[in-house]
């Protein structure tokens, strides 16, 4: 199945030519569906090895509650931290805890959401940004709902805005806005901001912060000083050196988190450009090798371990039957040695 770990519900309702809604109606026995649909959709589901929710009959006489992460990148040191924190408190209660990467591959993450249903896992913990994209937010949302519905506890970090679930919220906006009133302060006016791909709602939020607070001070971040790239330490890098190639006009350049950040670093010291004297650089997330660097990062710090503490909290208190609870984590400006005044 054009490589997924795991069939999904999506899968069942492209072989059977429905819709998502009518595919989990119809796997649910429900009698608002047609017969001839009812059909197509058992019959795909039975040519796939559907396994719609076994986790609802073996939750109960399970011997040991398991829990499933799934992030990006668990090599990405932002994770790392997160899941430190998830594992910290999943020790504590006894739990055992499932980790998958998905490397932003919407995809992939459905397709782990269906097997953790199929494995019964008693709460599923999503970590990282969502994606600005409808088709997974309706896909996502046809898995959800029934494991929700069969028991199963969801908590997210930093995402999923149309999802009603319990989640944890860094304020990636009003960060963002922060750190660039704290770059203005220093004398800051042409500005240059290395992306992730917008498709991502951390990107979105952090990209309009920043933005929104150079307007607020009458400073203008056109769009040819945005460069997008993927949300790793290479991509920064590449990031960077387009940036440097169409030649750099900035005094300051924000990257939308630390590990593009350190890419970027690499690029401009390989250009033969000093951080601060030439540019002064600044990222987001304050993960713990960006105060070792040389300079030492100027970033937004984020409490990445109380993130995946809070959402594991979350994940394991029953929270059937009342409104989706929301926390929100602030961020912290912490200037270091790679900003100077101008």
């Amino acid at each position: 199945m054009d490589g997924r770990p795991h069939v999904t519900l999506e899968d069942v309702a492209r072989a059977a030519e429905v819709s998502l809604a009518t595919a989990s109606r119809a796997l649910n026995g429900t009698t608002k569906v047609r017969a001839d649909l009812r059909e197509r959709v058992l019959a795909a589901a039975e040519k796939l090895a559907y396994t719609p929710n076994a986790h609802a009959q073996a939750l109960a006489g399970a011997s040991h509650r398991t829990v499933g992460v799934i992030c990006h990148d668990v090599s990405d040191p932002y994770f790392a931290a997160i899941a430190r924190g998830v594992m910290r408190v999943a020790g504590d209660s006894d739990l055992l805890v499932m980790l998958a990467s998905t490397f932003r591959d919407p995809n992939k993450e459905i397709a782990y959401i269906s097997m953790l249903r199929a494995q019964r896992a008693s709460a599923i913990l999503l970590v990282g940004s969502g994606f600005e994209d409808k088709a997974w937010e309706r896909a996502l949302a046809a898995e959800i709902d029934p494991y929700r519905r069969g028991g199963g506890q969801v908590a997210v970090v930093s995402r999923h805005r149309s999802l009603r679930v319990d989640s944890v919220q860094p304020e990636n906006r009003e960060g963002a806005a922060e750190l660039a009133r704290t770059l203005l302060g220093m004398g800051h006016r042409r500005f240059a901001v290395l992306a992730g791909p917008r498709a991502l709602t951390t990107v979105v939020d952090r990209l309009a912060g920043f933005r929104e607070a150079l307007a607020e001070a009458g400073v203008e971040l056109p769009e040819s000083a945005i460069v997008e790239a993927a949300f790793t330490r290479d991509g920064g890098h590449a990031a960077m050196s387009e940036l440097l190639a169409r030649g750099l006009d900035a005094t300051c350049v924000f990257a939308v988190t630390d590990v593009m950040a350190i890419g970027a670093l690499t690029a401009l010291r390989e250009a033969g450009r000093s951080v601060p004297d030439d540019v002064s650089l600044a990222g987001f997330d304050d993960i713990p090798v960006v105060r070792d660097l040389t300079p030492a990062l100027t970033t937004v710090a984020l409490p990445l371990e109380e993130l995946g503490e809070r959402a594991m909290e979350l994940a394991i208190r029953d929270n059937r039957g009342s409104r989706s609870r929301v926390l929100r984590l602030p961020g912290e400006v912490v200037v270091r040695q790679s900003t100077k005044e101008v």
